[in-house]
């Protein structure tokens, strides 16, 4: 673990700036330590990895330090015979990988990346292929010890101050800095997964398998939007479990060299040729219809995490991503219908990943709900407001949501009717924990009217 820390006094620099992965931005720093309930004090944001791929884990306005919290990354005690973890909030999910799988434990969910905080996990209250069978992070959380806007330090559970504990789950860091986070982990009886893909010539097969597949632990499809006429929403359909040890080979392989983007690409080189070519070669790389047999978990999980910098293949404008679950009662076509958007706008970019949704979670803001979850990659251009408004007016039509921790773009107005039954109590509960906004971030300003400028001084009661 790294000591260094960061020193506040020092001046912000013109060119200091900091970024969500999406490449958004703004004049801001982390303040770093491993001493969370030091630096924490009178903070008005905790940052991870800076993952979001918006403007959760950047600054509001007129603030420009944040804390970072991957100094603190102890893990601070484990129970074999539970599989229980207690650990601080800075612990990467890439690190607890290393020294879990090998181990037989893991994350009961894992995230399309491993570049990711327990505690953002936490605050994202997270899910993964597997939502429509273990629900998303929250529902394995034992406990977590937050502070408070106040500056008082809790801890919280299901039966100690529950309503802290659920409204922190997909709370966006809104309600206190989690400073430590206890969860259950899966014992697993290997750490390779063993999946199938199929290859799907459209939507209707694509989403049959899917449908075909709820039975499996895991699945997930990636869908062609580039794809017309008859090949529409073709994709590849996939499914997994984790390996029992006698499917599962003797050893990981070796890990290789890790290729990198290594600066911005020109703005020429993203076109409809080259996405056309990019899903083209991802759709036929399986060159049977069906492809099963074990493979390792980041193959499985975070296939893009092999790439290094792959955000800058958007170039220097970057990229957002709208992920957003359409109800089950609306039913397939309303599915088709928000694919249609983008096939009729030429909007997509490389990747756009469906999953199956199970019940919702626990917190206030939890993104699922049983139903069919789009997530897509989309340049930024011009033209990406006009599209995230289409998009987000057709969620609202057919009654789905979208995820926070992807969004950048969403209007206030927009986001408030998706939440229109739910924001009341959010409110309520921030009213409670922190009546005067002490906590907040640029995404809460742009969706929560939430204040700009320097937090305030005085005590914030309860």
């Amino acid at each position: 673990m790294n000591s260094k820390t960061s020193d506040p006094t020092v001046p912000l620099a013109p060119h200091e700036r900091l970024r969500g992965w999406g490449g958004m931005s703004a004049p801001g720093r982390e303040i770093r330590s491993e001493d969370l309930r030091a630096v924490t004090e009178g903070a008005v944001l905790s940052r991870g990895l800076g993952r979001s791929y918006g403007d959760a884990s950047l600054p509001p306005p007129g603030v420009t330090e944040v804390v970072g919290t991957s100094l603190a990354d102890r893990m601070l005690a484990f129970d074999p015979a539970t599989g229980v973890l207690r650990a601080e909030a800075g612990l990467s999910l890439a690190a607890l990988a290393r020294a879990f799988l090998p181990q037989g434990w893991f994350t009961p969910v894992s995230t399309g990346t491993w570049f990711v905080t327990l505690g953002g996990m936490v605050a994202s209250d997270v899910h993964g292929k597997n939502h429509h069978v273990a629900g998303t992070i929250g529902r394995h959380l034992r406990s977590l010890v937050v502070r408070l806007p106040s500056g008082e330090i809790v801890t919280c559970s299901r039966d100690q101050h529950p309503e802290l504990f659920f409204a922190c789950q997909g709370g966006m860091g809104l309600f206190g800095h989690i400073l430590e986070v206890e969860l259950a982990l899966e014992k697993i009886p290997s750490p390779w997964v063993w999946q199938e893909s199929y290859q799907c010539p459209d939507l209707d097969s694509l989403l049959d398998t899917l449908e075909a597949s709820a039975s499996w632990p895991m699945t997930a499809c990636w869908i062609d939007t580039l794809a017309t006429g008859g090949s529409f929403g073709r994709g590849l359909a996939m499914r997994g479990r984790w390996a029992e040890r006698r499917e599962a080979p003797p050893r990981m392989p070796a890990p290789g060299l890790s290729p990198t983007v290594p600066f911005d690409a020109p703005s020429w080189t993203l076109n409809d040729l080259s996405m056309k070519a990019f899903n083209f070669v991802w759709y036929h790389k399986q060159l049977r219809e069906a492809a099963i047999g074990p493979v390792t978990p980041h193959a499985w999980f975070t296939p893009l995490d092999a790439v290094k910098h792959w955000s800058r293949a958007y170039g220097k404008r970057g990229f957002t991503q709208h992920q957003a679950v359409i109800p089950r009662e609306a039913g397939r076509d309303k599915v088709r219908g928000f694919l249609e958007i983008l096939s009729r706008r030429g909007g997509t970019g490389f990747l756009c990943v469906v999953k199956d949704c199970g019940p919702q979670g626990e917190g206030l803001l939890s993104f699922p709900r049983p139903g069919t979850s789009v997530a897509l990659d989309l340049p930024v251009n011009d033209g990406i407001q006009d599209l995230i408004d289409e998009l987000n007016r057709y969620v609202i039509d057919v009654g789905g949501r979208i995820y926070l921790t992807k969004d950048g773009y969403t209007r206030r107005e927009h986001f408030e009717a998706m939440e229109a039954e739910r924001l009341p109590a959010f409110h309520a509960a921030r009213d409670r924990w922190d009546p005067e906004r002490r906590l907040r971030s640029a995404m809460s300003v742009r969706l929560f009217g939430d204040p700009v400028g320097p937090a305030t001084t005085t005590g914030a009661g309860r």
